[in-house]
């Protein structure tokens, strides 16, 4: 086992930086053309290499000015099955870039990590749907044969842990639970939400981390949320709840547009840096364990530099 997993943010109770909105970042910011919003596809090319290093790297110099620890997370959010196939690549080619996304995070974290601030390297994995409006369901036992071969390719390149984002409904998260518990790796779970505070499932929070929890043993090292802004989830957080202690990462929008709205823009709402920041002050008073802070759609390294600031 890596003696990274040692440094993981269930471990102890210090404070973690991730990354922003980076498939956001790259179309509305860099201006770089993303079908699918499949960032894996810059791996594959010298320049689109170097771009998604110097993203990473300019979280990791924030996380490291705090002096707070930092989770790499690898530009896999689409790199499954079907959405690789949509782009014409096939399992073999799939199984190396998911290996080599986890190996161009290595050199970041040689850099940047000190005792006091340790790095984790993990494989992020996303919906095999749309993470807005989900069309097929999953059992679990289907959701588990569909990611394993990523969480396999994960493993196999010294991943420390593996953050699936963006889950519309339980049964996929435990799909992905069972598969990382089947290949020895830690696994956290990041929910989204609707504007009422709902999964797309319409399930509760609650619910569906207590599901997620039950049918899997509480395997999963921790819960999340990401890809709606607080307003839209801070008043499921209210009142007591042990469940609320499972919840140890937000990772919000800048935009407190819904879901369908978000789909449909032309132009990047990035919100308001500061505000967010504050934002996800109030949020700490509601989640006792909350750890690992970052953002999603619209947010980029000034709005991880404002949350760093009011939280950290």
């Amino acid at each position: 086992m890596s003696k990274y997993r040692n440094n993981l943010p269930q471990m102890s109770s210090k404070k973690f930086l991730t990354d922003s909105g980076l498939e956001t970042t790259l179309v509305f910011h860099d201006e770089i053309d993303l079908p699918h919003f499949a960032a894996f596809k810059l791996l594959t090319t010298t320049e689109g290499r170097s771009t998604i290093t110097e993203y990473l790297r300019r979280h990791a110099k924030i996380a490291a000015a705090h002096g707070v620890g930092f989770i790499l997370e690898s530009p896999t959010w689409r790199s499954n099955p079907d959405w690789a196939a949509k782009l014409g690549y096939s399992a073999t080619e799939l199984d190396v870039i998911n290996r080599d996304a986890i190996s161009i995070m290595r050199p970041i974290r040689d850099e940047y990590e000190t005792d006091q601030t340790p790095f984790v390297m993990s494989g992020q994995i996303g919906p095999r749907d749309d993470g807005y409006n989900p069309e097929a369901f999953m059992t679990s036992k289907e959701a588990k044969a569909y990611h394993s071969a990523q969480i396999k390719s994960f493993e196999a390149a010294g991943a420390d842990m593996v953050t699936a984002l963006t889950m519309t409904y339980a049964e996929e998260a435990i799909g992905i639970v069972k598969a990382s518990q089947d290949v020895g790796i830690p696994v956290a779970i990041s929910f989204t939400v609707e504007t009422d505070g709902l999964l797309p499932s319409t399930q509760s929070l609650h619910d569906a981390i207590t599901q997620v929890d039950s049918e899997t043993d509480g395997y999963a090292a921790y819960f999340m949320i990401n890809c709606a802004h607080p307003d839209h989830f801070e008043k499921m957080l209210e009142g007591d709840g042990t469940w609320k202690n499972r919840i140890l990462g937000v990772r919000a929008n800048a935009s407190r547009c819904s879901h369908a709205e978000l789909d449909e823009a032309e132009e990047l709402d990035d919100g308001n840096p500061k505000e967010l920041g504050s934002d996800y002050s109030r949020l700490a008073a509601h989640l006792p364990n909350l750890r690992v802070y970052g953002g999603c759609c619209g947010t980029d390294h000034r709005h991880i530099e404002a949350i760093a600031s009011a939280c950290l």
